[in-house]
């Protein structure tokens, strides 16, 4: 194995990470796998849950991992992209990797990294290839755990992380998202999606779409993977704040969450199924357990309310957005609501203002992001502001009256809400500290 033998501050690496976006998204895992191999295939002695989906990993990768930690487990996570912090996506036991380690595992990295298009015939590694092999290195080897839980970058199939074989494989939804690359319509990015499945692996999902369902047992026929689809085999009554969730003889009662909205309902549904399902690599996962990580789960930037009026949430394609509206209707029933919203290049922006325009009073804006759309590229007949800080002046953060809603994407939400955590008029800013610590 090659030694860097330079040093290298945690600036330097991290500047070195962001250079390699130039590179691109590039699907396809023959890169990965040869820097892997280049490490001894850390990737191998990992026990791990691969989550994909199109919405709802990130919350679905949270339930996990609080489960497992209040059960005493030591538990890692990978997921993507970060709000606040870049050392988010590697997360250990609820805390960001440390920048020691990072830059521990970038001098492992980087040579391997630099060698790959110089000695095979393959293009450069991109930036979440680097990162994706990084964390491998961490929970396999450097920082072992008891499981890491695994969100998919986009897609499955040729996802870089699609290269473990995991206890088990959740997916969340299916949505017309990334087309571009992921295919043109349900059947496509579903079979994409479901293409992580290994054999013998079992399956839980939650979909609804009859064309989509049958690429999922398809696929599971073809691996002989036991499936558990919510709303058939496992299912739940109630709503975030009182939840009961059922499965053969097994029933959990008075669940609770801190996130709002039925879509989380659904994701700590098919936490807790795949929480139940490892119970015998993992006896130490009781009921009261379950019930006890999932009510302290917290999820940065998803329907979170940064202060009484203010909420931030990252709906950045159309599945999301009605999620949000739901939870606008129901938990913000007599509220006026004023809405910003920005998006990236590539999204059905007419069909998502057109369903916010329907809940509250909605202006466009832009944000410093290569993707970010321009203001000229929004429809003429909505306000505009030509950024969100100018916007957020105008809020009475005091009304009782009123909700102010931040949402698109989640690029444009990880910039907003490090500006409000740093002003003294919004108060939440406890859970920054505590990923920091």
């Amino acid at each position: 194995m090659t030694i860097y033998t330079e040093t290298m501050t945690y600036d330097d690496g991290l500047d070195w990470i962001h250079q390699q976006l130039k590179f691109g998204i590039k699907p396809g895992i023959k890169r990965m796998q040869w820097m892997l191999e280049q490490l001894g295939n850390p990737q191998e002695a990992i026990k791990g849950i691969h989550v994909v989906g199109t919405n709802g990993k990130g919350s679905t990768v949270n339930y996990l991992k609080t489960i497992f930690m209040e059960a005493g487990y030591e538990v890692g996570t990978f997921t993507s992209p970060y709000i606040m912090d870049f050392r988010e996506r590697i997360t250990l036991n609820g805390h960001m990797i440390s920048k020691e380690d990072l830059v521990a595992l970038l001098e492992i990295v980087k040579p391997i990294a630099e060698r790959l298009p110089l000695e095979t015939g393959f293009e450069p590694a991109t930036e979440f290839e680097i990162i994706t092999t990084m964390m491998f290195l961490y929970f396999g080897r450097l920082h072992p755990v008891n499981i890491a839980i695994i969100e998919a970058g986009l897609g499955g199939t040729f996802d870089s992380t699609n290269v473990f074989h995991p206890l088990a494989v959740i997916c969340t939804s299916i949505g017309l998202d990334h087309q571009d690359i992921l295919g043109q319509d349900y059947l496509d990015i579903a079979a994409q999606k479901v293409g992580v499945l290994k054999e013998g692996v079992p399956f839980i999902f939650s979909e609804t779409k009859a064309e989509v369902r049958q690429v999922f047992y398809d696929k599971a026929v073809q691996t002989h993977s036991q499936v558990y689809e919510f709303a058939k085999d496992f299912m739940v009554s109630g709503c975030s704040d009182n939840f009961t969730f059922n499965w053969q003889e097994t029933q959990l009662t008075g669940l609770s969450l801190q996130m709002l909205g039925q879509h989380q309902v659904t994701n700590a549904s098919l936490a807790i199924m795949c929480s139940l399902l490892l119970d015998e690599d993992y006896p130490l996962v009781s009921q009261e357990v379950i019930a006890s990580g999932l009510s302290k789960a917290k999820w940065l930037g998803r329907t979170e309310m940064i202060s009484s009026n203010v909420m931030i949430d990252g709906a950045h394609n159309k599945e999301s957005v009605a999620a949000l509206i739901d939870v606008l209707k129901n938990s913000f029933p007599h509220k006026n609501i004023h809405i910003l919203f920005s998006a990236i290049k590539g999204k059905p922006i007419h069909q998502m203002l057109d369903q916010l325009d329907r809940i509250g009073s909605v202006t466009v804006t832009t944000f410093p992001f290569p993707k970010a759309l321009d203001l000229d590229d929004y429809p003429q007949t909505y306000a505009s502001v030509a950024n969100f800080q100018d916007w957020l002046a105008t809020c009475d953060t005091r009304s009782e009256k009123d909700l102010y809603v931040i949402t698109g994407s989640l690029y444009f939400i990880s910039q907003v809400r490090q500006y409000l955590v740093a002003k003294p008029c919004y108060n939440k800013t406890s859970e920054t500290k505590d990923k920091k610590e």
